[in-house]
């Protein structure tokens, strides 16, 4: 069985556990594809824990899940030296693992925020002088609650701009939430807590990884890309009443981003090739944390989401 087989194989998993929520199920494997990591955003009882952890049993690997809560310290995550029998040992933190779920990432401080940054992006950590590689496979999949804010702390934008996607969940159809009342009375409550099996091990998911970098992606869909993130700098230039919408714009990080993300798209639905649609697709989960809007756009009512939905409609695709 080829690699692509065995992603799809392991998509197909995904969803006979999580009903519904195809979106997030479809970018959680787009960010384990693309080697970034993903922020999911949504009201308490959507399965975002759920899914990121059905998502880390289904790979054969090393898995962690951190509580994050304001008492937490960063020698909580890296690890720390110990004084043992004369000598100062290390003792590695729960980031040294391959999967990583940040539950409510935003209820611990900015220190504590920080200590993830190096690992974020250079898989490594860095303790008393001496910098230690994390597992190739090393992913973070955050989640955090929208609405309740007491007792929280925003994520700064240097550590929002590590993720590669920031996931907004809504709330199931009702077709979808009936069959999750259907699900759970016909499974036994002893079956519930036994572990989801693992689909795909790490190798599978690093050769996977070097066949998305193989996707081809045209010359205009790559100049696609470039003036999309473009126009959130210069909303004005494609939509003239937006002029003065924008505060921050998004960097070239975001162009890399939409990138990877619309190749581990193309590569999951099947093809070797990235298509105009795959951009827009992914274009709100790429851009939505990276972009500020002035006081003028939200005293308007502006969202993020109906802005880069106006730029999609306004710059013209390939």
């Amino acid at each position: 069985m080829s690699n692509q087989s065995r992603i799809l194989e392991l998509r197909q998993a995904l969803s006979r556990v999580i009903v519904g929520q195809a979106g997030l199920l479809d970018r959680l494997v787009i960010g384990l594809l693309a080697d970034g990591h993903v922020l999911v955003e949504g009201l308490p009882g959507l399965a975002k824990t759920t899914a990121v952890k059905t998502l880390a049993a289904a790979i054969h690997g090393s898995f962690r899940r951190i509580q994050f809560t304001p008492d937490l310290l960063p020698g909580d995550l890296t690890g720390t030296d110990v004084y043992h029998e004369g000598q100062f040992e290390f003792i590695e933190g729960p980031l040294f693992h391959e999967i990583i779920l940040a539950d409510e990432i935003n209820r611990a401080p900015a220190k504590v925020q920080a200590a993830l940054l190096e690992a974020m992006q250079e898989h490594q950590i860095t303790v008393g002088g001496v910098t230690r590689p994390l597992p190739p496979l090393f992913m973070v999949m955050a989640t955090q609650n929208p609405l309740e804010q007491a007792g929280t702390y925003p994520l700064p934008e240097a550590q929002l701009d590590r993720f590669l996607l920031h996931v907004s969940l809504d709330y199931p159809n009702p077709t979808e939430e009936l069959d999750i009342l259907r699900r759970d009375r016909a499974q036994p409550a002893l079956a519930k807590r036994i572990a989801f099996p693992a689909v795909i091990d790490a190798a599978t998911v690093l050769a996977a990884r070097e066949e998305v970098r193989q996707v081809h992606v045209a010359d205009a869909v790559e100049a696609y890309i470039v003036e999309l993130v473009r126009a959130t700098r210069t909303p004005g230039a494609w939509r003239p009443d937006w002029a003065q919408a924008v505060e921050v714009g998004a960097s070239p990080r975001a162009s890399l981003a939409l990138l990877h993300a619309s190749s581990a798209a193309a590569y999951l639905r099947g093809r070797n090739f990235v298509t105009p649609d795959d951009v827009r697709e992914l274009a709100a989960d790429c851009l939505r944390h990276r972009i500020t809007l002035s006081l003028d756009a939200r005293l308007q009512k502006l969202s993020r989401d109906a802005f880069i939905a106006g730029l999609i409609e306004a710059v013209p695709a390939p």
